[in-house]
């Protein structure tokens, strides 16, 4: 599949971009904007980006989604963080967001979720019965873990390490800017994909093989430190709901098994553009204030 052009922006051409401050949200964002599509930039806080209309919207609070899907033809959907059954709530607005004259919807899934698994995956298997144009992607586990305000980066720059039960597992790791620009494409073109698209960068890297990059980038040691499944858990039970840190830490012991070690070409055959190598996204990261890799940034995760 190729892409067919994103075409003009209009005044009915608006975008719900949910979770626009997050990782990819803000990335689609701002790809969407620089196409010249209006863009309706929803938050918990309705946080201004520009050339966005912020818009507040809570996945948990029913009184948003009016004001949020007023004039929206598609949408960009972000699961809420943290919520082990997301279809709970996601559900209901997609429901409502059909019923309003929605008629694409983008799913950030996982490349560890299939249709039907749990979590996104629910959703996943909903989409094509609630529009007429959809797409689902299923990106593999983000670089920016390690660059940006993940827990991997924290250790990184706190200590020097990488804690995982993902064993030697290999990785598809991907970047954000990549599963932003396919977002955009599938948003955008004549013609949505209507399908479900695994999405990875160039090459499958072991966390060892991420801890030697960036040693490497960085000039400073960073080590890949394996660690149980039970380990792991309770590491993550610390800042979550059990259940969720359930599901994280089995996704790693998946890794470990070999479930993630793929690459597929969905960014090339959706841009036109092979994706980002990891060593190019650190030396990015590094390179865009000299500090991003080496200090702790004063902001909360977001995805």
């Amino acid at each position: 599949m190729t892409g067919t052009g994103t075409g003009t922006g209009t005044d009915t051409d608006t975008t719900l971009v949910i979770g626009a401050t997050g990782t990819t949200g803000s990335r689609t964002a701002a790809g969407l904007i620089a196409a010249g599509h209006r863009v309706r930039a929803a938050s918990r806080r309705a946080t201004r980006i520009p050339g966005a209309e912020p818009v507040r919207f809570d996945w948990y609070d029913p009184t948003t989604f009016g004001d949020a899907l007023t004039g929206t033809e598609r949408v960009y959907l972000v699961p809420p963080v943290g919520d082990p059954d997301p279809a709970a709530v996601m559900l209901p607005f997609l429901r409502r967001a059909r019923a309003a004259g929605v008629h694409r919807a983008v799913l950030l899934s996982s490349s560890a979720i299939p249709e039907g698994g749990p979590g996104a995956g629910v959703v996943h298997r909903a989409l094509p019965g609630l529009f007429d144009q959809w797409a689902v992607l299923r990106p593999s586990w983000f670089m920016q873990n390690f660059t940006g305000t993940h827990a991997h980066a924290h250790s990184i720059r706190a200590d020097g390490v990488i804690l995982t039960a993902a064993g030697s597992g290999r990785v598809g790791f991907v970047d954000a800017d990549d599963i932003a620009a396919v977002a955009v494409r599938a948003l955008t073109d004549s013609r949505a994909p209507d399908a479900d698209l695994v999405l990875t960068g160039p090459e499958a890297l072991s966390h060892d093989d991420v801890a030697r990059v960036l040693t490497e980038v960085t000039g400073r040691s960073v080590t890949h430190r394996h660690l149980t499944y039970d380990q792991m858990r309770d590491r993550l039970a610390a800042s979550m709901p059990l259940g969720f840190a359930a599901m994280l830490a089995g996704m790693e012991q998946a890794i470990a098994q070999g479930a993630e070690d793929r690459t597929t070409e969905t960014v090339q055959r959706l841009t036109g553009r092979p994706p980002h190598s990891f060593r190019e996204v650190a030396e990015r990261e590094s390179a865009g204030d000299g500090t991003r890799l080496r200090s702790a940034p004063d902001v909360s995760p977001t995805r």
